[in-house]
């Protein structure tokens, strides 16, 4: 787990429903570069062609990347008398666990609130269901003290080790507290094939279009535009398929492929210890998520299963370079006549992709002067086609 937080380290918690009690030694604190690796490994990319000249045509292409804890409560006669029961609490690394039962959901309410956890009003309900199902609480708070003698000024991935039949993530409990809809990527390292939800509909990101050049240098705006513009084309009701890969290759790599040792460190623990350390990893089948969503549209946490599905699938985003020479040949003169309905193509894509305005787009791009036909015959710049 990795959580963006905004604000005093000493106002952040989480609070996880898990179906099993959790030991010290099942609680990890992750290196960051371990999310970062596995992040940009998977993240949708750009991928540049550059037009050569028409009348010695060749091709090749190149890729691009895309982008102190308080005191608890210790009067244990009141907490038994909410119903609330400390299982165990741990200390590690910058974070202080405790792992909770409880028996209703308005006594661990209370609890929580009166021992410093900013726990929204009409979270009982929501507690309550996770209650009936006999689930356990992880909560985990910032220790500042320990936080500042290890040194670190910002919050590092949270690791958790169990076995369940339940093959799911609880997202409910983070609506109730939540200032807008919440963004959530879900990276699955499995054996067989790819992840897709249950009880949501799992849907691929558009991917394979032929987008303006100048998005290269905008590629982050571009990437949350058209995300949001799918979001709102589905209803903010479905979760979204960014990569499908075997992680033994890639074609093409954004970045390296995760190592063996780095495979470990992220739970991967079906690998044969035979294997050759710091190479990637085989048996790993990587599956990247990406949803939007707030209480009312998503009702319900997130089902999962693994399916046996190893088909690839990335989000990648095609620029095309138009050549530019002055070389004249009829390849040439007939090329320099399409370069613009394929740009104008382009623009329109851009445009269906984010909801972006395609005058805006068409302006950016130069479609209303010379471009890359600027080399034409004077006659052919007066009536264009």
């Amino acid at each position: 787990m990795a959580n963006d937080f905004r604000g005093d380290p000493q106002e952040f918690a989480v609070v996880i429903p898990v179906p099993t009690f959790i030991e010290r030694g099942q609680i990890h604190v992750a290196d960051k570069a371990l999310i970062d690796h596995l992040d940009a490994y998977s993240a949708p990319r750009l991928v540049e062609y550059f037009d050569e000249n028409p009348c010695f045509y060749r091709a090749y292409a190149e890729e691009a990347p895309a982008s102190a804890g308080r005191k608890l409560r210790s009067d244990n006669a009141a907490t038994r008398a909410l119903g609330v029961t400390i299982e165990a609490q741990y200390t590690v690394g910058e974070y202080d666990i405790l792992i909770l039962s409880a028996e209703q959901s308005n006594g661990l309410e209370t609890w929580l609130k009166e021992n410093g956890y900013k726990i929204p009003s009409g979270a009982s309900r929501v507690l309550a269901s996770y209650i009936k199902q006999n689930m356990k609480f992880f909560v985990a708070k910032v220790n500042l003290v320990e936080q500042s003698r290890l040194g670190f000024n910002y919050l590092r991935p949270l690791q958790v080790a169990f076995e369940s039949p339940k093959f799911m993530l609880p997202i409910r409990l983070g609506t109730v507290n939540a200032d807008g809809p919440q963004e959530l990527f879900v990276y699955a390292l499995t054996r067989n094939g790819r992840v897709e939800t249950t009880n949501y509909r799992t849907v691929q990101l558009p991917t394979g279009m032929e987008i303006p050049v100048f998005v290269k240098n905008e590629f982050g705006d571009f990437y949350r535009s058209m995300f949001s513009e799918q979001v709102r084309r589905h209803s903010m009701s479905t979760v979204f398929l960014e990569y499908a890969w075997d992680m033994a290759w890639c074609d093409p790599c954004a970045a390296d492929p995760l190592s063996y040792d780095e495979l470990r460190e992220l739970g991967v623990f079906w690998l044969d210890e035979g294997q050759s350390r710091g190479t990637p990893a085989q048996q790993v089948f990587v599956t990247r998520l990406h949803v939007r969503y707030d209480g009312e549209r998503f009702p319900e946490d997130l089902v999962f299963q693994e399916t046996a599905d190893r088909t690839n699938f990335q989000g990648r985003y095609v620029l095309r370079h138009a050549w530019t020479g002055n070389d004249d040949c009829p390849v040439a003169r007939e090329y320099r006549r399409n370069v613009r309905t394929r740009q104008e193509g382009e623009a329109q894509a851009l445009a269906s992709l984010t909801g972006w305005d395609i005058e805006d787009i068409r302006q950016k791009m130069d479609l209303q002067g010379d471009g890359a036909g600027g080399d034409r015959s004077w006659w052919e710049r007066l009536w264009q086609n």
